[in-house]
């Protein structure tokens, strides 16, 4: 999978993917993440990427220049599933959102900034525009982050247990259940009897149970969407 990422800032987004789980993504050939400078392709001697918006309005907006031509310049070299951008009035970024994302083979994120970007590319060119949630960021690289994040540990291979993405909380619909680890008595905390059982019948109707229960109790939104399906 290969991942573009057009960006004002490209520093933000260095420290994310050089460590862990997508550090070694990279290294195996299971994924490129590549950040590419929206300055880059400015035609403005001193590579400006924002200009005033018409019709009055506080802030700054992002040109159509320089994101056409950088769009247009990865789109030559090869076919993209979606062109994603992140701003705040976009679909709120979800599980399943990453699922789909992460069996596609190249995407563009374009990372919102300042007021937004001319609507004309909105209009033209982005076939996804993604929100990580309901507030405003000063900048979409840690939207770009998040998403990245999420979809490239699904990608098969990725991880060294991968049942483990398929026990995540939000892919049923429901929370996680609660998990322990040794010793199995702490300070008078103990874990729970089932799971030192070794019947793994009745763990795994244990934690189904809990991850009802704990959804229900703590996110009754997802558990009406879970009784739904």
């Amino acid at each position: 999978m290969r991942i573009d990422i057009i960006t004002v800032l490209p520093e933000i987004l260095e420290s994310p993917f050089s460590h862990s789980i997508i550090k070694r993504a990279q290294e195996k050939g299971l994924a490129e993440i590549h950040i590419h400078n929206l300055r880059d392709f400015s035609d403005d001697k001193h590579r400006r990427v924002d200009d005033y918006s018409f019709g009055k309005g506080a802030g700054m907006v992002m040109a159509i220049q320089p994101i056409e031509k950088a769009i247009e310049s990865l789109k030559a070299k090869r076919n993209y599933n979606e062109i994603i951008f992140t701003t705040p009035d976009g679909g709120v970024f979800n599980q399943k959102e990453a699922n789909n994302l992460s069996m596609m083979g190249n995407i563009i994120i374009l990372c919102g900034h300042y007021k937004g970007i001319d609507q004309r590319i909105r209009d033209f060119y982005i076939t996804k525009e993604i929100s990580v949630g309901d507030y405003v960021l000063t900048g979409g690289e840690l939207a770009a982050a998040i998403i990245t994040d999420a979809v490239v540990r699904l990608i098969p291979g990725v991880l060294s247990d991968e049942t483990s993405a398929l026990t995540d909380s939000f892919q049923d619909n429901l929370l996680s259940p609660p998990v322990y680890t040794r010793p199995a008595e702490y300070k008078g905390m103990k874990v729970p009897e089932i799971l030192l059982s070794g019947n793994d019948k009745l763990v795994d109707d244990w934690k189904q149970e809990q991850a009802i229960e704990r959804t229900k109790e703590l996110r009754p939104d997802l558990y009406k969407k879970y009784l739904e399906d």
